[in-house]
């Protein structure tokens, strides 16, 4: 009785062991695709690094995910040509758990400090009052996007997400030439 309980034990360590891996790595056959979009490993494949937008565009779309990141960290426009941003919630979550918006601030802000006035502002979806706003769009959830227009003066503008605790990674720079 003794020898199959241990053999069985053994089996049973080398059958976790196998299963478990070596921690070294993560295998893409061991994430369940099934309730998902389709898009959604290319999404997060796309956001894991935010990278900057390569070419000069005043069109552009911004993409937000249920990761809290944006797809880019980096937009360059034409100064003085009216801009036409959406930002797209391409996750799933709704905007009271992972809401994203996308702010846009005028040169010389103090991001920190204006971060910290938003959050008090919980009654209009922590967009405060602000004249270091050039443009924002509303607060969106999963599935919904929201465009926004505005012109800028040749210059570097930082724009963040607002949503409490956002700001540290959803945040990046446009850049007007």
């Amino acid at each position: 009785m003794k020898k199959i309980f241990s053999y069985s034990a053994i089996a049973l360590a080398g059958l976790i062991m196998v299963s478990c891996g070596s921690g070294d790595k993560k295998s893409e056959s061991t994430i369940d695709h099934s309730n998902h979009n389709t898009e959604a490993p290319a999404m997060e494949s796309a956001t894991t690094e935010a990278a900057p937008a390569s070419a000069t565009s005043n069109t552009v779309t911004v993409e937000s995910n249920d990761q809290m990141k944006y797809n880019v960290s980096e937009l360059k426009v034409k100064a003085g040509e009216l801009v036409s941003l959406t930002l797209k919630h391409v996750g799933t979550m709704k905007k009271e758990v992972m809401g994203h918006n996308l702010v846009v601030l005028k040169a010389g802000t103090d991001v920190a400090a204006f971060t910290e006035f938003a959050l008090k502002a919980k009654d209009s979806e922590y967009i405060p009052t602000s004249q270091d706003i050039i443009a924002h769009t509303k607060l969106i959830g999963g599935g919904e996007e929201d465009k926004i227009e505005f012109t800028l003066e040749p210059g570097t503008y930082d724009f963040i997400c607002t949503f409490p605790g956002h700001s540290a990674i959803m945040k990046g720079k446009i850049i007007a030439e």
